[in-house]
C-alpha cells in the first residue's frame, strides 16, 4: 500500500508553480492547472495546525479536488474490476481515493515540492484531452518532465492523468489496485485504503 500512496504523491507534482498567475482565458485547460497548483502550494503541512489552518486547508483542498475528474480516475484506477463492484462500493472507493488525494497527497506534495523551478510547455491536443507539459528542476533529481492530461467537462477542465517521465500515474496506481484484488476482497483494498488515511495523523 505503501507503493500505492507514493504513486498517489504524483499528484503532489501540482504545487510546481510559483504563483496562480492570471491566464488570459481562464476557461484552459492550462488556467486549470495553474489552478490546481496554486491552491495545493497554500496548504500547509506541520505537526500541529490551528483551527484555523486547518479550515483554510480544507478550503484549498477542496478547490484543487474540484479541479481532479475523480469519478474518471477511479474508474480507470480500478479498470475491470470495476464493473464486478455495487454502485455503493464503487462510490465508497471514489470517496477514499479522494480523501487519499487531499489528506496524504496534497499536504505532502505542498511542503516538498514548494521550492521547485518549473517551465510550461505549449499544452496539446490528445484524442479526447489537452495536455499541459511542465518541465520542473530538482536540486537532486535533475530535469523532469510531466504532462498533466485534461478533460472538458460541465465544471471545466478537469485532471484525468498525469504523466511523470513517462509513466501514468493512473496506470501505476490500477497496477497496484490489481495486486491487492487479484488476491483479496473488495473489503481487504478498502481496509488498506482507510489505514493509510489513518496513520496521516
Amino acid at each position: 500500500m505503501r507503493n500505492l500512496i507514493t504513486i498517489a504523491f504524483t499528484i503532489a507534482l501540482f504545487v510546481l508553480m510559483n504563483s496562480a498567475s492570471a491566464d488570459s482565458d481562464n476557461k484552459s485547460p492550462e488556467f486549470a492547472v495553474k489552478k490546481l497548483l496554486g491552491e495545493i502550494k497554500q496548504i500547509v503541512k506541520k505537526d500541529s495546525l490551528s483551527d484555523a489552518e486547518q479550515s483554510e486547508n480544507k478550503k484549498h483542498s477542496d478547490i484543487a479536488l474540484s479541479v481532479l475528474k475523480v469519478p474518471e480516475i477511479s474508474q480507470k484506477a480500478l479498470g475491470k474490476y470495476w464493473s464486478k463492484h455495487s454502485a455503493e462500493q464503487q462510490k465508497q472507493f471514489q470517496t477514499l481515493l479522494g480523501d487519499l488525494f487531499v489528506h496524504v497527497a496534497f499536504p505532502s506534495s505542498a511542503k516538498f515540492f514548494a521550492n521547485l523551478d518549473i517551465v510550461y510547455g505549449k499544452p496539446k491536443s490528445k484524442k479526447d484531452m489537452m495536455v499541459v507539459p511542465l518541465t520542473v528542476v530538482h536540486e537532486k533529481e535533475g530535469e523532469v518532465g510531466i504532462d498533466f492530461r485534461m478533460k472538458q467537462s460541465a465544471e471545466g477542465w478537469q485532471l484525468v492523468d498525469v504523466i511523470l517521465d513517462g509513466v501514468s500515474m493512473r496506470n501505476n496506481l490500477r497496477s497496484q489496485f490489481y495486486k491487492i484484488l487479484k488476491k483479496n476482497e473488495f473489503k481487504e483494498l478498502v481496509q488498506r485504503m482507510e489505514k493509510k488515511l489513518k496513520e496521516k495523523d
